[in-house]
C-alpha cells in the first residue's frame, strides 16, 4: 500500500511538472514566432530601402525563421499530447521532424542566397541608404540574439529539441547579422559594391552548413542513434549505487520521444531470488535512473537470472549457489552495458 501511494504521488507530481513545462514551452515559442514575423517585415523593408543582396539573403532567412518557428510551435503542441492506442510511445518524435523540416528550409534558402550572390558578381546591384540598412540590421541582430538565448534556455530546461534547434538557428542568424554589418560597413566606407555580393556568398555558405547539421540531428533522433552523453549520465548514477546483488547490466537502450525518454535494460540478478525481491531491486534501479531526468521517463527493466558463467564476475559474498570462484569484476561502461549479452569472462 505504501509503495502504491509513493508511485501515485510521484506520478501526479511528474504529470503536473510536465504540463507546466509544456505550457511554458508553448507560450515562449508563440512569442518568438510573433516577434520573428515582425523582424521579417523589417528585414524586407530594409532590403527595399537599400537594394543590398546581402540584406536580401538575411531577409530570406527570416522567412525560414517564421516557417520553422510555426512548425516548432505545432510540434511542441503535438508532442504534448498523451499516449494513445495508435501512438503507445507518445507523439514526441514530431520534434525531430520539426528539426529536419527547419534544416531542409535552411538548405533551400542557402542555395538561393548563393545563386543570388554569384549573380550579383556578374550584374552588380545599385546600393543606397546603407546607413539606415546598417542600423536596422543591427537592431534585428540584437533582437534575434535575445530570442535565441531565450529559446535555448527554455528548450534545455524543458528538454525540447524543437526549441533548442530553433534557438540555434536564430543564433546562427545573429552571427550572419554581425557579418552582414561588417560587410555593409565596408561597402559604405569604400564604395566597393562587390563586397556586398561577397558577404552574401559567405552568409549562404554558413547558412548551408547550419541547415545540414540540423538535418543530421533530425535523422539521428528519428533513427534512434545512441546518445552517449545520456548513457554516460546513467552510468555514473548506476556505478555510484552499484550493489553486489546486481551481477550485471546489459542491453541498455535510450530512445528519446520529444521531451521524454524510453529506457530499456536487462539486469542479471541471483536466480534463486523470489519474484517479489527481484521486483524490489528493479524498483530501486528504476528510481536511480528516473532521478536523472526532469521530464517523464518510461523504464522497462527486465530481470535475467544469473547463470553458472556469471559466478566468475559476481562479487556477491556467501552465495549459496556459487559454481565458480570470483575472478574479475566487469567494469560498467558504454560498451558493456549496451551489449546484448550477459557479462562473463569467456
Amino acid at each position: 500500500m505504501i509503495i502504491f501511494l509513493k508511485k501515485a504521488t510521484f506520478g501526479c507530481l511528474f504529470y503536473f511538472i510536465k504540463m507546466r513545462n509544456h505550457q511554458e514551452s508553448l507560450r515562449v515559442q508563440s512569442w518568438v514566432l510573433i516577434i520573428g514575423l515582425l523582424l521579417m517585415i523589417v528585414k524586407f523593408a530594409t532590403h527595399i530601402i537599400t537594394g543590398s543582396n546581402a540584406i536580401l539573403s538575411d531577409a530570406l532567412e527570416s522567412i525560414i525563421n517564421v516557417a520553422a518557428g510555426a512548425f516548432a510551435l505545432y510540434s511542441i503542441r503535438l508532442a504534448g499530447r498523451p499516449k494513445d492506442l495508435n501512438h503507445p510511445y507518445g507523439h514526441g518524435k514530431i520534434e525531430f521532424v520539426s528539426v529536419g523540416f527547419e534544416g531542409g528550409l535552411i538548405v533551400l534558402a542557402a542555395i538561393y542566397i548563393l545563386f543570388e550572390a554569384v549573380h550579383s558578381f556578374i550584374v552588380p546591384n545599385q546600393i543606397k541608404s546603407l546607413d539606415i540598412g546598417i542600423w536596422l540590421t543591427l537592431g534585428s541582430g540584437i533582437v534575434n540574439l535575445i530570442l535565441a538565448l531565450v529559446l535555448m534556455h527554455f528548450g534545455k530546461k524543458n528538454n525540447s529539441n524543437a526549441m533548442v534547434a530553433d534557438g540555434n538557428h536564430l543564433l546562427t542568424d545573429t552571427y550572419t547579422s554581425v557579418g552582414l554589418i561588417v560587410g555593409l560597413g565596408l561597402v559604405y566606407f569604400t564604395g566597393l559594391v562587390w563586397i556586398d555580393a561577397f558577404v552574401a556568398l559567405l552568409m549562404g555558405a554558413f547558412i548551408l552548413v547550419t541547415g545540414l547539421k540540423l538535418i543530421r540531428h533530425s535523422l539521428s533522433g528519428l533513427l534512434d542513434e545512441t546518445d552517449e552523453v545520456i548513457i554516460k549520465d546513467i552510468l555514473v548514477s548506476l556505478n555510484k549505487a552499484r550493489k553486489p546483488e546486481w551481477v550485471d547490466v546489459h542491453n541498455l537502450r535510450v530512445v528519446k520521444h520529444g521531451a521524454n525518454y524510453h529506457i530499456d535494460a536487462h539486469v542479471t540478478l541471483p536466480w534463486y531470488w523470489s519474484l517479489e525481491r527481484a521486483h524490489e531491486e528493479l524498483h530501486q534501479m528504476e528510481h536511480i535512473i528516473d532521478a536523472q531526468f526532469p521530464n517523464e521517463t518510461e523504464l522497462f527493466i527486465h530481470a535475467d537470472p544469473c547463470i553458472p558463467s556469471s559466478c566468475q564476475v559476481c562479487i556477491l559474498a556467501n552465495c549459496p549457489e556459487r559454481k565458480a570462484d570470483f575472478s574479475q569484476q566487469i567494469k560498467w561502461d558504454i560498451a558493456s552495458i549496451t551489449n546484448n549479452k550477459k557479462h562473463q569472462l569467456n
